[in-house]
């Protein structure tokens, strides 16, 4: 509960705030010609100057012959030259776009972009929700360095196509260099480590499809504390905790509940998605971020208690982006419940491993309580201010969770673990909310879409109608969806199942009769 409202709070100040730059939005066609392969960024990172300076490779298959090729990339870096397949080319930097003159017809295939650049970054306001880099200092004085781009795209930093749809399926590769005695923790895993002068330079490297707003790395006085994950399918994968040196003696435990919360995950989900490579995470000193194989985490050690474990609510949630955002990744931020939705119904499940049922139905009715009830998808397009709302957590979480009682736990979950491992939804192959109501609808054997729309396209809530017609007698009806639903009805004799539309059901009860008193609707009763 307090963590849903902490979201929720953080959030509405992320939106009071004008934000400066947005990614996503209306694909423009020069992008779409262009299929990201593969980033190589390679940077020298000083925090003394609080400057950056390097280039990004960038490796793509165009679809049909150009001359014009376009990156993002924030102005207040600068580009310094170009070379596309090896040669020079012109180019101009202007409203965060980089556009590219080919001297030659460029044709379908592979082509490789370098860009050399540098500058002062874009700093975050309020990261991780207005996000850039951040130049901070640990406890003890030392520099510490995060960068933060949901919302921004990582343009903040590096030359890159910014939009959900495409993500480079062969991976990214980052090369940081920063002041000898800090440590750079990245995606993927960890290839090379250089020491030169005053110096080092660490070499990340993932070969799996990667969002852009992954592609990021954290540098501070790190200690890497590990041990080793054995996953659902039997692989011995490996766990790091990249955390400040004076805090390493804290890392063991945290792996631990890191642990358990994996196993739920892989309950419900599946095996962990990075199996090839490595469950990591990284302190920082903002709040956390979902990244790739390298979660930020920065709740500072705060834990509850949930089935009398220790639990930490951030680091829980962050980890449930590795399915819900990292694997199964909306193609538009229009649809961005899918990601954030249904890994907080995720954070639900835990309470349901951990405490049992009845704990899961109390969350899920204070998640009820407290979200807006707005529409969450508004569009099939939107750009990354439009679509993020707290709504998209709390709202897209009860709706999974009304969804598994409509179509009941033998076709819901299933179906889910299905969402959540089907090639057809993961990694490059990236969803629509209508890619999600037609593999539910699939399943169910109706047509989920009017449930779908009612919950997520609309800020309406489900009318029910309880009329007393005699002294214990009453007609119950849905006033304002067309669609039957089964609900439960408390009487005098108990509780029972029916299925109620427009049409009344009459029933006796010697009280007036109690609708869905577990919550499993968001809805509004009205007595006459």
């Amino acid at each position: 509960m307090r963590s849903f409202l902490l979201v929720l709070l953080l959030f509405t100040a992320f939106l009071a705030g004008a934000q400066d730059l947005r990614s996503g939005g209306v694909l423009k066609p020069e992008q779409a010609n262009m299929d990201i392969r593969h980033y190589t960024v390679t940077l020298s990172v000083d925090p003394s100057t609080q400057t950056i300076d390097g280039q990004t490779e960038t490796d793509l298959v165009l679809a049909s012959a150009t001359d014009v090729l376009l990156f993002d990339l924030t102005n207040v870096l600068t580009v310094k030259k170009i070379w596309v397949n090896g040669t020079q080319q012109d180019f101009t930097h202007n409203s965060d776009l980089i556009h590219i003159k080919n001297k030659t017809m460029l044709q379908p295939g592979p082509v490789k972009v370098r860009i050399a650049y540098g500058g002062k970054p874009f700093v975050a306001a309020n990261p991780p929700w207005k996000g850039g880099f951040q130049w901070a200092k640990d406890s003890l004085g030392n520099a510490w360095i995060s960068v933060s781009c949901q919302g921004e795209g990582a343009k903040v930093f590096f030359p890159c196509k910014d939009h959900p749809s495409d993500e480079p399926n062969e991976g990214a590769d980052m090369i940081i260099t920063v002041p000898k005695g800090l440590v750079v923790a990245g995606p993927g895993l960890l290839k090379k480590t250089t020491h030169k002068g005053n110096t080092s330079t660490y070499h990340w490297a993932t070969n799996y499809t990667i969002s852009n707003y992954c592609i990021v790395f954290n540098a501070g006085k790190y200690t890497p504390v590990r041990r080793t994950y054995t996953s659902v399918a039997g692989n011995k994968i490996p766990m790091v905790f990249y955390v400040l040196d004076y805090h390493a003696s804290k890392a063991p435990h945290h792996l631990e509940m890191l642990e358990r919360s994996c196993r739920i995950l892989e309950k419900y989900f599946g095996e962990y998605p990075w199996a090839k490579e490595q469950i990591g995470i990284v302190e920082t000193p903002h709040l956390g971020m979902e990244h790739q194989t390298m979660n930020a985490y920065g709740n500072r050690f705060r834990y509850t208690k949930v089935g009398g474990e220790d639990f930490d609510w951030l680091l829980h949630h962050e980890f449930g982006h590795e399915w819900w955002a990292n694997k199964v990744s909306n193609i538009d931020w229009a649809h961005m419940w899918i990601q954030e939705g249904i890994c907080s119904f995720g954070d639900a499940l835990y309470y349901r491993e951990m405490e049992g049922e009845e704990s899961y139905q109390r969350r899920m009715r204070n998640t009820a309580r407290n979200f807006s009830g707005r529409a969450v998808v508004l569009a099939d397009t939107a750009d990354s201010d439009l679509a993020y709302t707290g709504d998209i957590y709390g709202k897209g979480s009860y709706f999974m969770h009304s969804l598994r009682y409509l179509i009941g736990d033998d076709i819901f979950f299933p179906t889910l673990m299905k969402l959540a491992t089907d090639p057809q939804y993961t990694y490059h192959n990236m969803v629509s909310t209508q890619d999600v109501e037609q593999l539910f609808s699939k399943a169910a054997g109706k047509n989920l879409k009017p449930f779908f729309d009612f919950y997520l396209r609309t800020t309406n809530r489900f009318e029910i109608l309880v009329k007393q017609t005699a002294e214990d007698k009453y007609k119950i009806s849905l006033l304002n969806f067309s669609m039957p639903l089964p609900i439960e009805i408390t009487t005098h004799e108990g509780v029972q199942k029916l299925t109620i539309d427009k049409t009344a059901v009459e029933i006796q009860s010697t009280i007036v009769p109690g609708i869905d008193k577990k919550g499993f609707y968001y809805k509004r009763v009205i007595l006459e």
